[in-house]
């Protein structure tokens, strides 16, 4: 177990479970995470591998024993007839017969409906009434001659999740946390293993939460399939629903008018809409206006009356096409229907989550750590919804007067719910409040920049902000760097002709498919210093080293971390970069400085050894040295024609993908892998200065 995960269950004891255990124990039982997350927190939250393993069978027996799988259901009735009595796990959802005045449960899975539930049952657990809720439920039978009288009564009714938490003990466990020690708890809590993602896809994965901390938020997720966009809505917490897009009606999300019945923004802290994307899609016209209408002001209206709602808006869809070809032909919203592709209702959204920078989920991914029960975490961030942390960095910074009260409310909703769920005992300094209002605009300008493609009538926003001592920042969204001459073109620029755009130095500086970078030209290489964002894309050893290495005929490498497979593989890159830079006749000699692995340092020799074998037969001369005096930690390369490049992560510079998967472009080509974040400086020497 880590350092990490003890710590986890000294300060959080009973309230946590191994995120690997749901694998074991769900089987072929199709419910949410939440429900057997529940089961596990009360039999398996602890750290001892037997209570673990006892926790395990014993939750397994009770999904064997009381589950209801619907193609049973015919068993588990008989079964409660011939019992009397019976505990069932099922969904069930509860609806008033008017004519009876009585309210009738209906479950899901048993196929049995019609079961009288008492008015306080349904008073103290009004979701029943919408859609449904998991819930243990014990179930009797008892036959009656008045066929107008259902059989099956229901004795008790608990629905899945918490009854009660201590918020204030929360608090004061969170500060025994480092900031990045907690964001690897959370990242653990949703499943993933944190070691996987960078901090800016750690960020990415933190915004998927806002919605059940932060009232009324509307968040858009596009990008590729597979990415796990609807997973977190349909998984982590029973205060939140998904619906399919298409099925979304008035009645259903609002109110019917007919019955005076409230929908789903009534009685959900998070209404998310699956599969929203499609051109093609047929949508309500008048639906699209009253939700412009909560969105902007969150209410709807019932009749002659207006009715108020606190439901956050989450929009995730698939996209068809790469970003520079939306870009360039469309824009980032392309893919939704028609009735939403309107630039009112997309002014409402706060902010946009590039699904694109997004890794596609692979078993790898998945966290074996510990973290939160998700119930508990879900009541945890439910009750922040009464908290406003919006003015937190109001003393140390200042939004550009030139950001309008739309963008500003995006920008400080997003912010609000990052602090919430990073800092609920505040204490942030002012570099990591900097990190999530940066991160905050980002995602704001990224609707904004794109309505601007979409509707002239929108102008240009100087989204800045300024510290105390009034120095201005200005954001940029990610993709602006990485395509530059794509991503402010507009329809007035085409016909025009003017498809230029002064890019920032680091999009200049970098490669990527829209614009060249500088290292990439033919010209004479230059000092500079370069600096990347993490997951940018459009990077290669190629591109990036290739001018300077040219015409070497020595190149030194020093580097402390070439000890791991993926380690040892960019260094065999790196080689096959200078390979692309000489001449077939010519031969370079490559010393690589590094350190010893401390446990497999007998399979580093044999890697270096068949690179050196391997190298020999394309001209290059590969030694090789171990550094043993424990003092090195600077990384760089240095040829013996006057060039130092000073990498500050040496050549360890992109992220996890999927390396054992031959028909990955990223397992092929650098250029379309995600990089870290990471600085370059090309450093001009005369030879005799470095050895």
């Amino acid at each position: 177990m880590s350092v990490l995960d003890d710590k986890i269950n000294q300060h959080f004891p009973g309230l946590v479970v191994r995120k690997d255990l749901v694998k074991t124990v769900k089987g072929n039982a199709i419910v949410p995470s939440y429900v057997l997350e529940y089961l596990l927190g009360q039999y398996c939250a602890t750290n001892d591998e037997a209570t673990i393993q006892t926790g395990i069978e014993t939750v397994k027996e009770i999904l064997a024993k009381h589950y209801v799988h619907r193609n049973e259901s015919g068993l588990v009735r008989s079964n409660i007839k011939e019992k009397g009595r019976y505990k069932v796990i099922d969904k069930i959802s509860v609806a008033l017969n008017e004519k009876t005045d009585a309210y009738e449960a209906q479950f899901s899975n048993l196929g049995i409906k019609k079961v009288l539930v008492d008015s306080a049952t349904v008073k103290a657990h009004p979701k029943l009434l919408v859609s449904g809720v998991w819930c243990i439920a014990d179930i009797e039978y008892e036959f009656a001659e008045d066929k107008n009288v259902s059989p099956w009564i229901l004795s008790t009714l608990k629905p899945i999740q918490l009854s009660h938490f201590d918020y204030d003990a929360y608090v004061a466990a969170r500060q025994q946390f480092s900031t990045d020690e907690w964001v690897d708890l959370l990242i653990q809590s949703i499943g993933f293993n944190p070691d996987m993602f960078g901090r800016r896809s750690k960020l990415t994965q933190l915004v998927r939460l806002i919605p059940f901390c932060e009232r009324n938020y509307n968040l858009i997720e596009l990008g590729p399939k597979g990415t796990g966009k609807s997973h977190v809505y349909s998984e982590f917490s029973p205060h939140g629903i998904l619906v399919s897009g298409g099925e979304v009606t008035v009645p259903k999300l609002f109110v019917n008018n007919s019955s005076g019945k409230i929908g789903l923004v009534g009685y959900w802290d998070c209404v998310a809409f699956d599969e929203f994307a499609g051109k093609q899609k047929r949508v309500d016209k008048a639906l699209v206006d009253i939700m412009k209408n909560y969105m902007a002001n969150k209410s709807f209206s019932r009749g002659v009356e207006t009715l108020g709602a606190e439901a956050s808006m989450v929009f995730v869809g698939n996209t068809r096409h790469t970003v520079p070809y939306m870009l360039k032909h469309a824009d980032l919203f392309d893919e939704l229907p028609e009735k939403f592709y309107d630039s009112a209702f997309l002014d409402r959204i706060h902010f946009y989550i590039p699904g694109w920078e997004v890794d596609i989920i692979r078993g790898e991914m998945f966290s074996d750590g510990y973290g939160f029960v998700v119930d508990y975490l879900a009541e945890i961030l439910r009750s922040m919804r009464n908290y406003d942390y919006s003015d937190q960095y109001r003393d140390h910074f200042t939004l550009s007067s030139d950001i309008s009260t739309r963008d500003r409310d995006g920008i400080n909703k997003t912010f609000s719910g990052l602090m919430k769920i990073l800092f609920p005992q505040g204490g942030a300094t002012e570099d990591e409040i900097e990190e999530l209002l940066r991160f905050s605009i980002e995602g704001r300008k990224r609707v904004k920049d794109q309505l601007q493609r979409i509707d002239t009538t929108y102008g240009e926003v100087r989204f800045s902000y300024q510290d105390e001592s009034g120095k201005e920042v200005l954001v940029t969204t990610l993709e602006e760097e990485e395509y530059p001459s794509y991503y402010h073109r507009t329809v007035a620029s085409e016909e025009s002709g003017d498809n230029t755009h002064q890019a920032s130095d680091v999009a200049k500086a970098k490669p990527s498919e829209a614009q060249p970078a500088d290292p990439v030209s033919e010209s004479e290489p230059e000092e500079k210093h370069l600096t990347f964002q993490e997951n940018q894309k459009g990077i290669s050893f190629d591109d990036l080293f290739g001018p300077y290495l040219r015409g070497a005929c020595k190149i030194t490498v020093t580097d402390p971390y070439i000890r791991l497979f993926y380690q040892i593989r960019n260094f065999m890159e790196f080689l096959e970069a200078i390979v692309k830079n000489k001449s077939q006749e010519d031969e370079v000699t490559v010393h690589l400085i590094t350190v010893r692995d401390e446990f497999k340092g007998d399979l580093q020799d044999e890697s270096f050894e068949k690179i050196q074998e391997s190298a020999h037969t394309v001209g290059i001369d590969f030694t090789w040295e171990f550094d043993e005096s424990g003092t090195i930690h600077a990384r760089h390369i240095v040829t013996d024609h006057g060039w130092k490049i000073s990498l500050d992560r040496g050549l360890d510079i992109f992220q996890h993908y999927e390396m054992n998967e031959a028909f990955a472009f990223a397992n092929r080509l650098q250029e379309f892998r995600s990089s870290k974040a990471f600085e370059v400086t090309f450093i001009k020497y005369k030879p005799t200065e470095v050895e």
